[in-house]
């Protein structure tokens, strides 16, 4: 997926910039950016691999070279950025978030209008110099703007660095979020500083003194200085936020459109501990994303939550992805630790965020009968999921077949995607055989799933502004 993160103030920003991006670390794993602009016309640049580090160590000692007021950093699990550009409107570095499903038929059309790509990656056009191309086909950065909504098929959320201003544009339908925060303060000389922030995680505010001060709506895109927000693309109506925010990449402390993250998965929790009737002693989770969620079970359940399961923090404080599968199946093991003394002989429920292939969690799930579980349950926070992502690129999901419950649906249908409404609502007996057939797979005792209604219920916004594509195949736009 990816996040991006923007300052700009009237002093340094690089340490504002430097901390805000890290905290967007959680939503991506591929590579980190960050762009300031030092004045006179030049922009200060870098970006790094984080396939086998972190942010911060790759870009800590840089830091100095960063003069600037005004900066912008990007967490991506796509292509290299920043990019820089020389234009007809200026110089300016934009990073990007989204996922970009006709980016061979916008690349031809630039080609055959004499456009250039310098930005290869592994021979592919740059998706971040492909929208920096169409923003430069409008006279101004407003139909520029205008321009990337109407002609991309997918989503694009992206911050641009100008030489006097920052400028957020809101994918058309508000997929992901932007947030702006403010801060007014004297430094120690007694000068009064004043600084905008741009994030997609608002957990990257409250650390480094900003608080939050507008919602960027859909479509909408703001020119932004230290002083100043500005409208320039007005908002549009509809919205289909993305619920796996809520449901996964959201960081628990984080709030979209107002509505926290840990608040959603302690509903959902809950939703389901209430009306589950198993008998069962003790609810854990599969760290970390599961733990609201458990939380919220066992509130709901009425049964005590423990930590049978602990992630090993000091050498595997996130989830890196080797490209081998039996290397990354072992990284999943060694990172989490079991507590054999609340396992042995339990009846235990383990809370995670969902279920994609199932290889992981099948895994697990052997291990922990090893240590001596007497039965082991699963409950998911969200549905199962039935479409790949069309819109965030949120998994490496490259085929439905990918997905588990797509492949019962193959081997019951004769074809992944025939009849597949029917195996979308919880009532119906296409539904109670899938999950039956994923809970065999699994090795489980039981497993049950939240429903989409839960998931609207728990966020709390009308159903027709929330996307929740990946469980029932309903968004709409490009």
């Amino acid at each position: 997926m990816g996040g991006i993160f923007g300052v700009i103030s009237t002093q340094k920003c690089a340490g504002d910039l430097f901390y805000g991006t890290d905290y967007h670390s959680h939503l991506g794993t591929k590579r980190g950016g960050m762009a300031v602009y030092n004045g006179n016309g030049y922009f200060a640049r870098s970006i790094h691999s984080l396939e086998s580090s972190y942010f911060r160590i790759k870009f800590e000692s840089e830091l100095e070279k960063y003069t600037g007021n005004s900066g912008i950093g990007v967490i991506s699990d796509t292509d290299p950025q920043p990019i820089v550009i020389n234009s007809h409107l200026g110089r300016f570095a934009i990073v990007t978030v989204g996922k970009v499903n006709n980016i061979e038929e916008l690349e031809k059309d630039l080609l055959s209008r004499n456009k250039n790509f310098t930005e290869l990656s592994s021979g592919k056009t740059n998706q971040t110099e492909l929208i920096a191309q169409i923003i430069t086909d409008g006279k101004t950065f407003e139909e520029g703007i205008e321009l990337v909504q109407q002609k991309i098929k997918g989503s694009c959320s992206f911050l641009l660095l100008t030489e006097d201003c920052i400028i957020a544009s809101r994918d058309l339908y508000g997929r992901t979020p932007i947030i702006v925060g403010n801060k007014i303060y004297q430094d120690e000389s007694g000068t009064q500083v004043m600084a905008h922030a741009i994030a997609s995680e608002t957990c990257s505010f409250s650390n480094l003194g900003y608080e939050q001060q507008y919602i960027i709506g859909p479509g909408e895109a703001v020119r932004i200085t230290a002083e100043s927000i500005e409208t320039i693309v007005k908002p549009k109506e509809k919205m289909q936020i993305c619920s796996f925010l809520w449901v996964y990449y959201g960081y628990p402390v984080s709030n979209y459109e107002n509505i926290n993250v840990d608040d959603v998965r302690y509903s959902l929790g809950h939703q389901l501990g209430e009306r589950d009737k198993t008998e069962l002693d003790v609810v854990s989770s599969i760290p970390d994303s599961g733990t609201c969620m458990a939380i919220g079970y066992s509130d709901g359940k009425k049964i005590p939550f423990r930590k049978a399961v602990v992630k090993y923090t000091p050498t595997w404080p996130r989830s890196f992805t080797p490209t081998n599968q039996s290397i990354r199946n072992l990284v999943a093991k060694m990172k989490l630790i079991p507590n054999t003394s609340l396992l042995r002989e339990k009846r235990i429920v383990f809370c995670d965020d969902s279920i994609v292939r199932g290889t992981q969690l099948r895994d697990n799930v052997k291990h922990l009968y090893d240590y001596g579980a007497k039965e082991v349950h699963v409950r998911i926070s969200c549905p199962p999921l039935l479409y790949p992502c069309e819109y965030l690129n949120f998994s490496s999901t490259r085929t439905p077949l990918e997905l588990i419950a797509r492949r019962f649906v193959l081997m019951k249908e004769g074809a992944h995607d025939k009849n597949i409404g029917k195996y979308v609502k919880n009532d119906t007996a296409e539904y109670q055989e899938m999950v039956e057939y994923i809970r065999k797979e699994l090795n489980l005792a039981s497993l049950q799933f939240n429903t989409v209604e839960d998931i609207v219920k728990a966020i709390g916004l009308p159903k027709e502004r929330i996307c929740t594509h990946c469980f029932d195949g309903s968004s709409y736009g490009g």
